[in-house]
């Protein structure tokens, strides 16, 4: 954030570095974006400062953020955290802000949804996190949370993903849990 402004914006140098990031990572992992190309991508991104923003967030926090689709109804390019394993800078995290004021001890910094909203993204769901594995072997030693339906939530419990065996998982825990190899994926559309 901007200190004068309070908005969530990037210098121009830190624009720039990001987009040059993102580019690279674009052309070097055409496969999960056939038939996209770069230029419109940038055109939008250079129209929303603060998605550059939120995705500086994503990129700052290890996620390695890359555009995995393209919605024509909303005319939206959808980036996702692309990185190997969980993001480094999101783990140990509990699910949301319930569970992380109802433990009594050795509570983490923050909580998974809480992060996200802070970034400006949100955690993906199960069906985008089987898509995601589609692109590529992701979580292959770490986990990540996924969104949780409220009725498994209001018992207590959050739902997280990882992907062994050739196969993804899905699995449950109290949603005030947190371990320094589960953090959480996001997604963004711009």
């Amino acid at each position: 954030m901007t200190a004068t402004t309070g908005k969530k914006e990037l210098s121009l140098e830190q624009r720039e570095e990001l987009l040059e990031t993102l580019s690279t990572r674009f052309e070097k992992n055409m496969d999960r974006h056939k038939d996209l190309e770069w230029d419109k991508v940038q055109a939008k991104l250079e129209a929303d400062t603060e998605k550059l923003w939120s995705l500086n967030e994503m990129e700052r926090t290890e996620g390695e953020p890359d555009v995995i689709d393209y919605d024509e109804k909303t005319d939206e390019y959808v980036f996702c955290d692309c990185s190997a394993e969980s993001p480094k800078g999101r783990r140990s995290l509990c699910y949301d802000r319930e569970a992380l004021e109802a433990r009594k001890k050795h509570k983490p910094e923050n909580s998974a949804l809480d992060m996200a909203a802070e970034m400006g993204i949100e955690l993906l769901t199960e069906d985008q996190y089987r898509a995601l594995q589609k692109l590529g072997n992701f979580d292959k030693k770490t986990s990540s949370w996924v969104q949780t339906p409220p009725d498994i939530r209001k018992l207590g419990g959050a739902l997280f993903c990882d992907y062994r065996f050739g196969h993804v998982f899905v699995y449950h825990n109290g949603a005030d849990s947190y371990y320094a190899a589960r953090g959480f994926r996001g997604l963004l559309k711009v």
